[in-house]
């Protein structure tokens, strides 16, 4: 991540405890909480290898189909009439068959290369590879000081203006972080710094909010993890509500929308981990987007295909 490379595998832990002896742990999460710290014995500046790869061929499948997705869209919907949730980001995921002794570093090297994001990482552990295009800050640390960047907001270079449904969604996540932030910071220093940033990215303009605090004295990071994850702008609002959505209307999200990059003693850089392709039994990217009561379900749809779009091109393979 961001040009630094560690090597050296010398533990992998599934307790967030284990950050606090404050060696240098790549970290990932699921979305479903199953967290995975590996600690790596040397960290270097260095860039990431150029590294070939042979692009897919044939057509990804998808878990919901563009009538399937309306439909969860329009669920959704229902319940926010109902008084149930008020947003949730309703996601599919596509996948393709890979042979399983394929590395992601190649299609990390093109990403670099067609796809370059603030938060691009790469991840490769045993049971675990992740190829990361991330343009979404979960957490940054320095010190006590920490920070997190929801991005609830989609649209095509060149249109000049969020409309008010990206505008009242951004707000709703931006209140749900700061809540979430206020579990673990010292009272009053809560702050929004930037709200409702137009922050350009590759093929999209995303609008993006600040939010920052100061962490209590003492507050561990497995205390951290508990009160922020899943991030906010993954899930919904209110966040329980939006979860059990979630959780009954959508497959096991695994990495996808949980949390990608590193932490060493009290500082960290950990992206919320969308347009990344991970490895299971298949090829797996996600894709979502944030609904509301103002939502078009077709605009939704289109939504989900554009922020794949492009990452699937760099893959290859045919879209579904």
């Amino acid at each position: 991540m961001n040009g630094r490379l560690a090597t050296g595998l010398q533990e992998i832990s599934h307790d967030p405890s284990c950050l606090d002896d404050g060696g240098f742990w790549a970290v990932s999460t699921t979305f479903e909480g199953e967290f995975t710290a590996a600690k790596f014995e040397s960290v270097i500046a260095c860039d990431f290898a150029v590294t070939p790869w042979d692009r897919l061929q044939g057509s990804w499948r998808t878990t919901k189909n563009e009538d399937q997705y309306v439909s969860y869209v329009e669920d959704i919907q229902k319940l926010i009439s109902q008084g149930w949730v008020y947003q949730v980001n309703a996601c599919r995921q596509l996948s393709h068959e890979i042979d399983p002794a394929i590395n992601l570093r190649g299609l990390f090297s093109q990403i670099l290369r067609e796809n370059p994001a603030p938060w691009a990482s790469y991840l490769e552990i045993p049971g675990i590879n992740i190829a990361s295009a991330s343009p979404e800050l979960f957490i940054s640390r320095n010190s006590d000081r920490v920070r997190t960047s929801p991005i609830k907001g989609t649209q095509l270079p060149g249109q000049t203006h969020f409309g008010a449904k990206d505008i009242a969604e951004n707000v709703m996540i931006v209140d749900l972080m700061r809540n979430d932030l206020g579990a673990i910071c010292e009272s009053g220093t809560v702050c929004v710094p930037r709200l409702l940033a137009s922050e350009p990215h590759p093929g999209l303009v995303h609008l993006v909010s600040d939010i920052e605090g100061d962490l209590r004295k003492g507050i561990s990071w497995s205390q951290i993890f508990a009160s922020l994850h899943p991030p906010g702008s993954i899930s919904g609002a209110p966040k329980s509500s939006a979860i059990s959505v979630i959780t009954d209307n959508e497959e096991r999200r695994g990495p996808y929308c949980g949390a990608l990059g590193w932490v060493q003693g009290d500082a960290c850089e950990l992206s919320v981990a969308i347009r990344v392709f991970f490895k299971d039994d298949a090829l797996r990217f996600g894709t979502g987007a944030g609904i509301t009561w103002a939502s078009d379900p077709h605009s939704e749809w289109e939504e989900t295909q554009l922020k794949a779009r492009r990452l699937i091109s760099i893959a290859g393979g045919e879209l579904a």
